[in-house]
């Protein structure tokens, strides 16, 4: 049973509120997702419909919580509620319904990342183009930003600018072509179909914006053209939108998300109610005037400032490497030396860093001292190759005419079918128009086909008939150990007997681990269905089982309770949060990135990333730079993050409070304060080194007065900023970040033409 006493006024308001929009700005840590299920809650008992109720998030691990949550207030009660992601409520509508789009069927499959670049592989190879001028990753990345803006391959062709767009528009047809053949659908066709399904298709759209009367979005502000337009599209005639989000925590621009979506919200819907979360139930107070005194600087937001009860806190400690290897050494220790003296155990603590790349000395220092950690966005389980190989079996075992599975299967395990043989198959199905797997058993048909490449494919052509009728009704768990039996795979490996081998079949018994918990959730979800006398809408069997597999993140396979140090970038964090926080590589060239610092909107970006990756910790916040960094084969000397010097000095220090008194260094008297050019505010320092390499000392020279903080421009490296300054006069040296990197200058020389 709820009790809408447990929430604070401000969560109250909220979740009270019933007719009409409603923009809830949540700040990191403030609750926001008590909110909307107690908003659920309280729905429900006032009569709603658990089934008019679509609440949409953005994982599935974020979904779980809140479906949980529900379920703990209402029990039963709650049935029949949409709780899902943005992905996944969609396949659900389309599984139903997108036969009602030309050239679609009900029984399609979702191509992961990996079969969307072997189908591409295969469009460049149709277009003769040259894979080195035409990357697949670059191609997969213009057509993913194309169909996140609900651009078809016509619309693209309007819109596409420079040559290597152009030439993608042939590209891109040619893909969407090969994906309506195999009945696939790429990631972001998902909501893309979905929403060229509503607008052709009046009827579907009226029953399912009729169906979700009562709409509520998580994490508003990540959402992209294509989400902002679907969710505008179901709420169009009820208006009970409820959007949550903080514009302080966007951060996946790099991928679509539109901030303006949240920022807009009120010109969108002019009668909607703000209320604003304030309230930090995670952090220290210090820790949130650090985060508020950085994000505040950002001009792109909706005025808040986080507040706790919680106490005031350490200080935020500020640590000044050598090197890379000096700075690994100093967390690696912090971390051992708060292990023992408080008996923190060490998931306890995670590091954050900008790219991968940083995690190199790390992870070197981690196993010289034996202790276990644990690399966040490594190789994912589902895209280890024995997982994926028996992920492919039951893709052609559930839909025919997926040429890019077929191909993976068809030799493994090894039935001396090369890669013509392939070609020869899928030219004929493509030519006869029929499914790639009824292709095969026409081998006999199959013009210029090898004698000796026959008998394996129709010996193929009857085991796959045969595990197609085994699968008819089987559960998911016994499906996958037939094909490990039937095809050869399991026995092969366990005669390989080597460790390689053993792990490959230890991945392997872990996937029956997952599909036997699949199958039970199928069976007690169709149970209560039946109890209840509801129509089941989920999609029991094969069909659910691969749909779940497909929309899994990265974030949901996270462990936190796993024994061991997090290291993962910043943009992986959100969401996350650990007792104890270092983030590394606070250098300006690294975070932020020399290419945002000459941009202001990407600058912005990354500021909400520090602001992020601060309201990450609970307890302890360390962040730490080096005065030189080796990175991409390349020895940098990058000045301090100027997020450092936003955070002012009185919240930070350079004495640990671990280390004993007689190993402190003296501290300087006052803090040191210095202006800061591109606000023209007075930004206090701490009491670390690196004001050292700061100056605001004006260089003159020809009459015009240089400063930190001014934009530049230089005749061979372009536009560029200031970031600092070095001596006076003429022979000042000068700091300059372009987009070819930092390059220092003399001022006598450099023969600069302000901007």
């Amino acid at each position: 049973m709820y009790r809408l006493e447990d929430l604070n006024p401000m969560q109250r308001e909220a979740a009270e509120h019933r007719e009409g929009p409603l923009l809830i700005l949540a700040g990191a840590g403030s609750g926001k997702t008590r909110v909307l299920t107690y908003r659920i809650a309280h729905l429900i008992a006032q009569g709603v419909e658990p089934s008019e109720i679509l609440a949409i998030t953005f994982t599935n691990k974020a979904a779980k919580e809140m479906r949980e949550r529900v379920a703990a207030l209402l029990g039963s009660e709650g049935y029949g509620l949409w709780v899902t992601t943005f992905h996944s409520a969609c396949v659900r509508i389309l599984r139903r319904d997108i036969d009602n789009l030309p050239g679609y069927n009900r029984n399609f499959v979702i191509y992961d990342t990996g079969d969307q670049q072997s189908l591409i592989k295969a469009c460049l190879k149709e277009e003769n183009y040259d894979e080195k001028k035409f990357p697949v990753r670059s191609v997969a990345a213009v057509i993913s930003d194309a169909k996140n803006k609900l651009q078809d391959p016509e619309e693209f062709s309007y819109k596409a600018a420079s040559y290597f767009e152009q030439k993608v528009v042939d590209i891109y047809r040619s893909y969407q072509k090969r994906l309506k053949s195999n009945n696939a659908l790429d990631f972001d066709d998902i909501i893309m179909l979905t929403v060229q399904l509503f607008q052709q298709s009046d009827h579907v759209y009226r029953y399912y914006q009729d169906k979700f009367r009562y709409i509520m979005v998580d994490e508003y502000q990540d959402t992209n053209h294509a989400q902002y337009r679907l969710i505008k599209l179901l709420a169009s005639e009820y208006r009970n939108l409820c959007v949550v989000g903080d514009d302080d925590q966007s951060v996946y621009g790099w991928r679509g998300a539109d901030i303006q979506n949240i920022l807009d919200f009120e010109r969108d819907y002019p009668e909607a109610k703000v209320i604003k979360l304030e309230q930090n139930y995670r952090s220290t107070q210090t820790i949130l005037s650090a985060a508020n005194a950085v994000v505040k600087n950002n001009e792109s937001r909706k005025e808040k400032s986080l507040w706790t009860e919680n106490s005031e806190g350490q200080s935020v400690v500020c640590y000044v490497g050598s090197d890379e290897r000096d700075e690994a050494s100093y967390v690696v220790n912090r971390i051992q030396r708060l292990h023992e003296l408080e008996g923190r155990p060490y998931n306890d603590f995670a590091i954050l860093y900008r790219t991968n790349a940083q995690s190199r000395a790390l992870e070197e220092r981690f196993m010289k001292e034996g202790i276990p950690y644990r690399v966040f966005s490594g190789l994912k389980f589902y895209q280890r190759m024995e997982i994926k190989d028996i992920l492919a079996y039951l893709r052609v075992l559930y839909n025919p005419a997926d040429q890019v599975s077929f191909a993976r299967v068809l030799n493994v395990p090894k039935r001396g079918l090369g890669d013509t043989t392939l070609q020869k198959v899928l030219e004929y199905a493509d030519e006869q128009g029929m499914p790639v797997l009824d292709a095969v058993l026409e081998a006999e048909y199959i013009p210029e086909l090898s004698t000796r490449a026959k008998k394996p494919l129709i010996a193929f052509a009857h085991l796959m008939q045969g595990l197609a009728s085994f699968a008819e009704g089987a559960r998911v768990s016994d499906l996958v150990e037939e094909i490990l039996n039937k095809t050869g795979y399991k026995g092969i490996l366990e005669a390989e007997n080597t460790p390689e081998a053993e792990t490959r079949l230890q991945n392997l018994m872990e996937f029956l681990s997952v599909t036997s918990e699949y199958d039970d959730k199928a069976a007690q979800a169709a149970q209560n269905a039946l109890n209840d006398g509801v129509e089941e809408e989920t999609v029991p069997g094969l069909s659910g089982f691969l749909e779940q597999v497909s929309l899994v993140a990265d974030i949901d396979e996270l462990d936190q309770a796993e024994e061991a140090v997090a290291l993962m970038t910043m943009h992986s964090a959100k969401g996350l949060e650990y007792p104890v926080i270092f983030v590394v590589g606070m250098e300006d060239g690294i975070f932020p990135s020399s290419r945002s610092i000459i941009e202001p909107i990407l600058l912005e970006e990354e500021r909400r990333l520090c602001y992020v990756a601060i309201t990450r910790a609970r307890e302890k916040l360390y962040l730490c730079h080096t005065e030189m960094r080796m990175l991409y084969g390349k020895t940098q000397y990058n000045q301090p993050s100027r997020f450092l010097m936003e955070i002012p000095s009185e919240l930070m220090t350079d004495i640990d409070p671990l280390d004993p008194p007689k190993r402190r260094p003296a501290a300087p008297a006052k803090p040191i304060r210095r202006r800061d050019a591109l606000s023209d505010r007075t930004i206090p320092l701490g009491s670390g080194s690196w004001e050292k390499d700061f100056g605001s000392t004006l260089v003159i020279k020809g009459g015009e007065a240089h400063q930190v903080g001014e934009k530049v421009e230089h005749a061979t490296f372009g536009r560029g900023i200031i970031v600092s300054i070095k001596g006076e006069g003429n022979q000042a040296e000068l700091s300059i970040v372009f987009d070819s990197g930092i390059k220092k200058l003399i001022a006598e020389y450099a023969k600069l033409t302000k901007l």
